[in-house]
This record gives structure tokens, C-alpha cells and sequence, in this order.
């Protein structure tokens, strides 16, 4: 049957590249909030820049963190960001102040955070080689979750579409779903391949709307759940995944997967290229693939919310994937006609004037009729996919644009006016940012009269068991076999030159330079270089070479 008589509206995914966004540093991760107004990007230097989607211009730069900032997420009313760095640090943020709330310390890498869909104060957390671990904000309590096997701690996790569940995986296939409240499990099953073989759990996606959920495993294969079958098979149970998507030809591992906004599609992005899969869920089969500059190796993948747009990331910059937009006047004006050629036009002798002397007064029926009719141009009807399925009202305390303030070249110094986003900021030692024209002390009420900022707090979350000298994948550059294996089994995928590019001898040859033009190295994690560049100022390419090189 032929496809594209079932879809009557066109199809809804991206077909080709719309561009780039230049985070002037090198992009890591990147998220929507909720109604893709705007995109939050984790960069390496430990910035996360805040872009207008809409206008595709920088809205914020918050001097977050010292270290790459590997995580992030949105909270329900766009109003915080919580983001999480390679040194283990987890932070809130308050978006329009760009000020930190406070700061939890982990003793492992965290490898995803997501906040609550309904509830801001509560954020999960997933830690490298740790159970999943629920914080409350307000009181920096923390739960770690039960799992199903202590020996096992490779545990991925996430909230279900309206927070009620967690589902968790493991590296054994087992999923459990507990209650967010209690804690309690609720149902569980285990993911097989066809020799009943166990594969392990890579990550856990949650579609906007509707009950699915997909799960990405070690064999390469995307298999959809329906939630609600999940849990009326309850514990033990052997649910049957409503699709599995695969690349049967050139068995592609997945890097990263997720929904469209309608929950309609699917798209994964390969972890050998930058190349990205579009499935379409209800018939499972393959539509669309995106292919990026060749070479290059994809870091994350998030589709827009509301519109068939894609972001994703390679070799530190932001693509933009989109629809190819034609346009199409008559849609506007029935009677629109396009010429070839000029026409003379031929004007009624009563086209312009107020009322038309000579027409005839016809009995009002139908369409005419309606035009007489009082419209309502004063109240706001709420827009369908920006309100869930349980709600009528949209969250009119939502922050869905920021203000941008004006970029000033040269700009004197005015004690009474900020400075522009990104200069003038200063890193203190733990990390927390101080914005402002000489701020040299911390506590120095401002000129305006506001009370001084408060110091973010810093909680020491502990975990039994926990090793705490384990580094982050987006690193790989720790000496242990672990992650010696990791990137010796990485250049299947990169070519040419990037196989085995000795580029820790380089770094190290350069390093004076590289430290005269703001990079500062870090002792903790060996030949790690950490920068804090000056905005305007490029990263060198030896430098985003490293980057790529490094991620797994």
C-alpha cells in the first residue's frame, strides 16, 4: 500500500539540516524545556548556554561549572535548570538570575538527572556504578533506590511520563517499576534476546503523550513498551514490546533515543557516526536517515517538543534538523494566483470606496450572516500541545522566553548597570559564578540596593559502597583497564587520521600556551585540560580534537 496516501498532513519529522548553533565552546548536551522555546546546551568548559530557539540567538550564559557539564534538565515551569559536571557535582539553577540554588557533591560521575514531571523539588540522579538515587531539594534529603541485584550497579533510570513510577535497568535486562512515593516495586520484567540471553539496559525513554516507553539495550535493538501492559503483568511478568527497531544492515549501536513530541517517531542516534535513525512507532518502519558531516561522532539527540525539529550534537557543535519549508500563498488567500508575467489590472470603479453605492442589499444567509457576529478577541484559549492530556489550563507562571540583554563591544564600567552575559564572571574556587564589574568581594551589597547574594549550599551526598575514583565516559582518560578497554574498542567508528592520534603528547607539549589563553588544567583527573575561554575566543582544534576523541 502506498505510504504516503495514509498521510494525508505530510509527515511530521525532519528531512534535512537547518543549520547550527555555535556555542563558541564545545557542546556536550542539550535540552528543550517544554515547549521548545528554549534549548539549554552543556558545554565543556562548564557553561550553559540558554538559546533562543525561536529567534536562534544566545539568550543566557551562565558560567556554571569548572568541569564539562554532562547533564541536564528542565524543571516543569522552565523556571530552574539542574545540571550535573564531570566532578561529580549536581547543581540548581534559577534561569533568569543565572544564579546557583545549591549543590550537591556525588562520590561517582553522574551519567543522567531528570526532574520530577509534576514535582520541581524532586530530582533523580543516576551515578555511575551506584543504585539510582531520589534527592528532595527543598530539604537535601536523598533515597537510594532498591535494585535487583547488589552486585549489579550499572543501573539506568527514569520517571515515567507523570512522575508516579521509576523505572529502573539494569545491566542484566531486568526492569523494575517502583512506586515514586514508597518506593515499593510494583512490576518487573526481563529483557531477552532470542536465545533468552539477558542484554544489558543502556538507557530508559519516556514518550510526552501516550503510555510508551522505549528501552535502548547492548544488542542493538529498540524495543517499545506500552506502560500500561507493564503494569498490569506486574512483577515477573513477560510483556512483548509493541516494536523492535534495529539496523538490520550495518548492526548500529545506539547512542541516544527518543520520542518526537507527539510520541509518533522515534529517533536514534548512531553511536559510530553522526547519523540519525527516524522510525515511525505505530508501524515500525524505518522513514528517514540524516545523515551528518562524515567522521564526526554523535553526543546526544533531542527532539522539539511541539514541532518536527531535531538538535544534535557532533564534534561540539549543535545541528539543527527541520522540515523543508515551502511556501505556499494560496494557503493564505484562496483566490491567490501566481503570474508568469505582469497583468494590467483592471480596477471597479467601486473598489476603494467606503461603502459601495451600487450594492444591492442581498439577504444575509449563511457565511454572510456570521461576518456580523461579535468576535472574541480579548480571552486566551490555552494551545492544546502545550497543556497535557490530564490538564485544560496552561501554567501561566511558565518562563518561556528570556529577555536579552543588548551585547555592548567595548562598555565602560557602570556600576549601576550588569555586564554583559559571559564577561566580567568570575569562578570562584568551588565553581559558583559571580557576575558583576569588579566583584572582588563575595558579600558586597550591589549598587542597586539588593541584598547581597547568597553563597549556593553545598550538600555531601554519601553512598555505601560507592568507589570514588571512578571517571566520567565522556572523559575515558583515566589509566585503569576500564577505560583502557573502552577506548581501545572506540575506532571502529572514526577514520582517517582520528584512529590512534596521539593527542595526550600534544596537549602536554602545548600546555603553557594553551594555558596563557585561559585553559586551566586540572590535577584530579590526569591529562584532563578544563577551559574557561573568554567569549569570542575559539577553542583550538588540537583542543576539540581531544574531546571527541575521548567519548564513548
Amino acid at each position: 500500500m502506498n505510504l504516503e496516501l495514509l498521510e494525508s498532513f505530510g509527515q511530521n519529522y525532519p528531512e534535512e539540516a537547518d543549520g547550527t548553533l555555535d556555542c563558541i565552546s564545545m557542546a556536550l548536551t542539550c535540552t528543550f524545556n517544554r515547549w521548545g522555546t528554549l534549548l539549554a546546551v552543556g558545554c565543556n568548559d562548564g557553561r550553559i548556554v540558554i538559546w533562543d530557539f525561536l529567534t536562534r540567538g544566545i539568550a543566557k550564559i551562565i558560567s556554571a561549572h569548572i568541569h564539562p557539564v554532562c547533564s541536564l534538565c528542565w524543571s516543569r515551569d522552565g523556571h530552574k535548570l539542574v545540571s550535573a559536571s564531570t566532578d561529580n557535582i549536581v547543581s540548581q539553577w534559577d534561569v533568569l538570575t543565572g544564579d546557583c540554588d545549591q549543590r550537591f557533591r556525588f562520590p561517582s560521575p553522574i551519567l543522567k538527572l531528570q526532574y520530577h514531571p509534576r514535582d520541581a523539588d524532586k530530582v533523580l540522579v543516576c551515578p555511575m556504578k551506584s543504585a539510582p538515587v531520589l534527592l528532595t531539594l527543598s530539604d537535601s534529603k536523598h533515597v537510594v533506590l532498591p535494585v535487583d541485584d547488589d552486585s549489579d550497579l550499572n543501573v539506568v533510570a527514569a520517571f515515567d511520563r507523570r512522575g508516579e513510577y521509576i523505572y529502573t535497568g539494569n545491566a542484566k535486562g531486568k526492569i523494575l517499576v517502583l512506586n515514586t512515593d514508597t518506593q515499593d516495586l510494583v512490576a518487573s520484567f526481563r529483557v531477552t534476546t532470542g536465545t533468552s540471553n539477558s542484554t544489558a539496559i543502556k538507557s530508559i525513554e519516556f514518550a510526552r503523550k501516550g503510555s510508551c516507553f522505549l528501552i535502548n539495550t547492548a544488542d542493538r535493538i529498540i524495543r517499545v513498551y506500552d506502560g500500561r501492559e507493564i503494569l498490569t503483568c506486574g512483577r515477573d511478568g513477560e510483556p512483548e514490546p509493541m516494536q523492535k527497531l534495529q539496523d538490520l544492515v550495518n548492526r548500529t549501536p545506539w547512542k541516544r533515543c527518543c520520542f518526537s513530541g507527539d510520541g509518533e517517531y522515534i529517533v536514534a542516534g548512531s553511536a559510530r557516526q553522526h547519523a540519525l535513525y527516524i522510525w515511525e512507532k505505530s508501524i515500525g518502519n524505518l522513514v528517514k536517515i540524516l545523515h551528518g558531516t562524515r567522521g564526526e561522532l554523535l553526543l546526544d539527540v533531542a527532539w522539539h517538543p511541539v514541532r518536527p525539529i531535531i538538535a544534535s550534537i557532533s564534534s561540539g557543535v549543535v545541528s539543527i534538523w527541520a522540515q523543508n519549508q515551502v511556501e505556499n500563498w494560496s494557503a493564505f488567500a484562496p483566490d491567490f494566483k501566481e503570474l508568469d508575467e505582469n497583468v494590467e489590472y483592471e480596477e471597479r470603479e467601486s473598489e476603494f470606496d467606503i461603502e459601495d453605492e451600487d450594492k444591492s442589499e442581498p439577504e444575509q444567509t449563511g457565511a454572510n450572516a456570521a461576518e456580523d457576529e461579535e468576535v472574541d478577541v480579548t480571552s486566551v484559549d490555552p494551545i492544546p500541545a502545550f497543556c497535557s492530556s490530564d490538564e485544560e489550563l496552561e501554567d501561566y507562571k511558565a518562563l518561556l522566553y528570556l529577555p536579552i540583554a543588548p551585547e555592548v563591544e567595548d562598555p565602560e564600567e557602570n556600576p549601576f548597570g550588569p555586564p554583559p552575559d559571559g564577561g566580567g564572571q568570575n569562578l570562584s574556587e568551588d565553581g559558583s559564578a559571580h557576575t558583576g564589574a569588579g566583584d572582588k568581594k563575595q558579600r558586597q551589597p550591589s549598587a542597586d540596593g539588593q541584598p547581597p547574594k547568597k553563597k549556593a549550599r553545598t550538600t555531601t551526598i554519601e553512598l555505601q559502597g560507592v568507589p570514588s575514583d571512578e571517571v566520567h565516559p565522556l572523559l575515558g582518560v583515566k589509566g585503569d583497564s576500564k577505560s583502557k578497554k573502552k577506548t581501545a574498542g572506540r575506532p571502529k567508528g572514526s577514520k582517517g587520521k582520528e584512529k590512534d592520534s596521539p593527542f595526550r603528547p600534544k596537549l602536554y607539549g602545548d600546555r603553557e600556551r594553551e594555558r596563557d589563553r585561559g585553559l586551566a588544567v586540572d590535577g584530579a583527573v590526569k591529562g584532563r585540560p578544563e577551559a574557561v575561554p573568554a567569549p569570542g575566543n575559539l577553542v583550538s582544534s588540537a583542543y576539540k580534537q581531544h574531546d571527541v576523541q575521548g567519548l564513548d
